[in-house]
């Protein structure tokens, strides 16, 4: 089993994929003028709209909080979030991508962008927009346009190889969340290699193993948001 991560905030950790991913910072013409924008991404059957709703559930007593969701064809992941009531209805908005997920939140990021800024208009103040893209490859991040940190998921289902393959969404995310801890056993992943390879292409930037299906699953990654809100605000 790997050490317990608690994701702690990197310095001005760069990889070599031809972009700039400095994460030490906010732009300082839009800190703390807005509210923080987090994109969850992954493939699909990783856990995003698991952890959407569970950081709901950590951080809605305490912030403000409005959600958007990414399917290509369907609003099922924003109906799924409603039945499970972690916001009031109003608070979660769906986008219908109507291609690869990846086109709506990098390449043409303007439904996302229009349905983010109606949401935060509709619930001023808010403090946390969390922006869920549908599931994609391993190459599927978030315009920094469109969002101000991201959080990748993976899952130990897919094999203790996944952090090795790397790709843009391990490698560069502010966060790399590897989910489903409890199946570890049942496909034979080793939790000690993913966080060994993880670590190898990540270098200093954070990584948390979650099992969502626990109580409290996801609070090392809501420890991490307080983190970036703290950083958003000061």
């Amino acid at each position: 089993m790997p050490p317990d991560h608690q994701p702690s905030h990197s310095h001005d950790h760069s990889h070599d994929h031809g972009h700039d991913h400095s994460h030490s910072t906010f732009p300082s013409s839009v800190q703390g003028t807005r509210p923080l924008r987090i994109g969850i991404g992954g493939p699909v059957g990783s856990g995003k709209t698991a952890l959407t709703a569970a950081l709901c559930r950590l951080l809605a007593n305490e912030l403000s909080m409005v959600v958007v969701t990414n399917d290509i064809f369907t609003t099922e992941d924003a109906e799924a979030l409603r039945r499970m009531a972690v916001l009031p209805d109003d608070r979660i908005v769906p986008v219908e991508t109507g291609a690869c997920p990846h086109t709506a939140i990098r390449d043409d990021i303007s439904a996302n962008l229009d349905a983010v800024e109606r949401l935060e208009a509709l619930h001023t103040p808010v403090d946390l927009t969390l922006i869920e893209s549908g599931g994609d490859n391993l190459t599927a991040i978030f315009s920094r346009a469109l969002v101000d940190r991201q959080i990748f998921v993976i899952d130990v289902a897919g094999g203790d190889k996944v952090p090795r393959k790397g790709g843009p969404g391990v490698t560069t995310a502010d966060l790399l969340v590897i989910n489903k801890t409890d199946l570890a056993p049942l496909v034979n992943a080793d939790l000690s290699v993913m966080d060994r390879d993880a670590k190898i292409r990540r270098g200093d930037l954070p990584i948390c193993f979650t099992s969502l299906v626990q109580p409290n699953g996801a609070s090392a990654v809501a420890e991490w948001v307080r983190a970036q809100i703290a950083a958003w605000t000061s």
